[in-house]
């Protein structure tokens, strides 16, 4: 697999489509040495938030199609599931990228990873977030204190990374201040309508794309798949039907690989084992241009869109 840096603007494409697709996903390098795969398998939907051999079932077929990037979390409350179907791929751990989330800034972490690992049937996971922020209300100490205890869940080697989700610029500089380690990773809702950043933001702009970037911190996205599902219709719909036309590939991929070609890490999820395939072996395979990108923003722009978390943002859009 080849890899990039986690402040890389671009991700050169992958391999033809003639290769295997597990060699095709891209790996993004993240600060602390570690590379992360660039397409995962979440498990945060309807159909896999319990522990059922439904849950079993669909993560095995993500795996046994190249998602080696498995995203899970203490709440989604399917930690056993995921690690049964781990145990049944016989795909070797080392192979596998294997993320799981605190749940609240508020809880004792060092017993809530050893919990999660438990449950998983592992020793370590590869990356240990803390799955939001919100619940440390106006309290910087208690996100510091947080902070520090996944340090520790570092250090101790139950986790090899460790990053936030969710976190805004605020949060992230009120951690920062008393940080030993910099975040690795960040995941946030992104994409054309939920951008992240100000229009005109470089590398040291405001908006929180440009202040992960400029620090090394990885941006790994959820619900990038919006714009052509729950956001749809919406003004980047004309240039998705034209892109994916171009370049002989479905809308979709076309939503999935703007993320890819500005650094950005994704998270994505299906009951189809078709679509799950067709995602794993076409996005990794076609680049779009740097303009094209520039163009599915600027029409991005016009639409204000937020899936997740809205009651934290009641004003967002508003403008």
């Amino acid at each position: 697999m080849h890899s990039i840096s986690a402040g890389s603007a671009a991700v050169e494409p992958g391999s033809s489509g003639t290769g295997s697709k597990l060699d095709s996903i891209p790996n993004l390098k993240l600060n602390d040495g570690y590379e992360i795969p660039m397409l995962a398998y979440g498990l945060g939907t309807a159909r896999t938030t319990e522990e059922s051999e439904e849950t079993v079932r669909l993560t095995a077929m993500a795996i046994r199609n190249g998602y080696y990037h498995l995203d899970g979390a203490q709440s989604y409350k399917n930690e056993a599931a995921l690690g049964a179907a781990i145990a049944q791929s016989g795909v070797d751990r080392a192979r596998l990228f294997v993320t799981t989330k605190l749940q609240n800034v508020n809880m004792d972490a060092s017993r809530a990873i050893d919990e999660s690992l438990a449950r998983l049937g592992l020793s370590y996971v590869d990356l240990y977030l803390i799955h939001a922020p919100f619940a440390a209300a106006s309290s910087p100490e208690v996100l510091r204190g947080a902070w520090r205890a996944l340090e520790a869940i570092r250090a101790s080697g139950r986790a090899r990374s460790i990053g936030v989700s969710n976190f805004s610029v605020a949060h992230l500089e009120t951690i920062l201040a008393g940080a030993d380690v910099v975040p690795a990773v960040n995941q946030v809702e992104f994409h054309p309508y939920l951008q992240q950043q100000h229009a005109d933001d470089d590398d040291e702009g405001g908006g929180l794309l440009a202040f992960c970037r400029a620090r090394g911190i990885a941006v790994a996205a959820y619900g990038a798949l919006a714009p052509v599902t729950k956001a749809s219709p919406g003004p980047c719909d004309a240039a998705y039907a034209r892109l994916a036309r171009k370049y002989a590939v479905r809308e979709a991929d076309v939503a999935l690989r703007w993320c890819l070609d500005q650094g950005v890490a994704v998270v994505t999820t299906s009951a189809s084992e078709e679509r799950l395939r067709g995602y794993a072996e076409r996005v990794p395979a076609f680049a779009l241009a740097p303009a094209e990108v520039a163009e599915i923003a600027a029409e991005g722009r016009k639409k204000h869109f937020r899936g997740f978390w809205t009651k934290w943002y009641p004003d967002e859009g508003k403008q």
